[in-house]
């Protein structure tokens, strides 16, 4: 009987990976980054536009893109005041990827219902 061992080698880009697509893979940001893709909105028009996110979340996960610099934060010295989300220019390279998901999605959407039923 022959024996395979294989030598696991740790890859140290594997944990920015990770920890990029645990960022932008959650449940929200993507939608949202696709959301400001046609240019800034403001809180509110996020919170119709993006169906089914809390205001809680949206905060939570707008903050998130900004520290990642995906997204710039604008707030004017109006009254009241008016603070507006944009895409910036790292989180606008994001957008080919973010379309063709949604695309793919919306495509075997049906598909991937039917084998989730079926198993």
């Amino acid at each position: 009987m022959t024996h395979i061992t294989r030598k696991i080698t740790r890859i140290p880009e594997g944990g920015a990976v990770r920890e990029v697509l645990d960022r932008i893979g959650d449940k929200w940001s993507l939608l949202l980054i696709g959301t400001l893709r046609d240019g800034p909105m403001r809180f509110g028009e996020l919170e119709q536009t993006v169906e089914g996110i809390s205001q809680r979340m949206l905060t939570l996960t707008l903050k998130r893109l900004v520290e990642d610099g995906l997204v710039d934060r604008t707030a004017y010295a109006e009254v009241p005041p008016r603070v507006e989300y944009e895409l910036t220019e790292l989180g606008r390279t994001l957008l080919p990827m973010v379309i063709s998901l949604a695309e793919w999605a919306m495509a075997h959407h049906e598909e991937i219902n039917a084998n989730r039923t079926s198993r």
